[in-house]
C-alpha cells in the first residue's frame, strides 16, 4: 500500500459532532437511554441501564430482545457511520448530510446467548468490511459483569 491510499483520522471536531448526532438527535436512541462509552482503534461501545420499560419478561427481569437487537443494530450503524466518515473525510456533517442520510441497515444478525440480566449494559462494535457500498459489522452485548448476552452481525448500506 503506498502512502496516498492511507487515510488522515477523523478529525476530533467531526467525530464529536458524529458522537452528538447518535446520541442526542436520533429519538429511539434517547427512548433507549444509549450513551457512547468511547470509541478507540476501530471499536466503539454504548452504554445503556436497566429500567423497568426495557424489560421484556417480568417474571425474570430481563430485557426485552427488541432492546438487545436494536442496541446490537445500533452500535453497528454507528461503527458503519464512522467508517463513512473516515472514509469520504467531509470537512463537517453538514458538508456530509446528503451521503449519510442514505446510511440503513440491510441485513441484521443477531445469537441470543443468555438472559439479558444486569444493572447496565454494553454494546461494542467494530468493522469486518467496508466496501464501496456496503460495510459489514460485527457487535457484542455485556452486561455490568462483563457476561456476553448476544453477538451480531450487520449490514449497513453506505452507498
Amino acid at each position: 500500500m503506498s502512502a496516498d491510499n492511507l487515510q488522515e483520522p477523523v478529525s476530533e471536531q467531526l467525530l464529536l459532532d458524529a458522537l452528538k448526532v447518535f446520541e442526542e438527535r436520533i429519538p429511539f436512541n434517547r427512548v433507549l437511554g444509549l450513551h457512547i462509552e468511547r470509541t478507540k482503534a476501530g471499536e466503539t461501545a454504548i452504554r445503556f441501564d436497566m429500567r423497568e420499560e426495557l424489560v421484556g419478561n417480568f417474571t425474570r427481569g430481563s430485557l426485552h430482545g427488541g432492546v438487545i437487537s436494536s442496541s446490537l443494530d445500533v452500535i453497528g450503524g454507528l461503527v458503519a457511520f464512522l467508517a463513512l466518515l473516515e472514509r469520504e473525510q467531509p470537512e463537517s456533517l453538514a458538508d456530509g448530510a446528503a451521503r449519510f442520510s442514505r446510511l440503513g441497515t440491510i441485513d441484521l444478525r443477531v445469537d441470543y446467548l443468555r438472559p439479558g440480566l444486569g444493572e447496565s449494559f454494553v454494546a461494542t462494535g467494530y468493522v469486518l468490511r467496508t466496501g464501496r457500498k456496503v460495510v459489514v459489522t460485527r457487535m457484542e452485548l455485556h452486561n455490568d459483569e462483563a457476561t456476553l448476552i448476544a453477538v451480531g452481525t450487520g449490514a449497513y448500506s453506505i452507498g
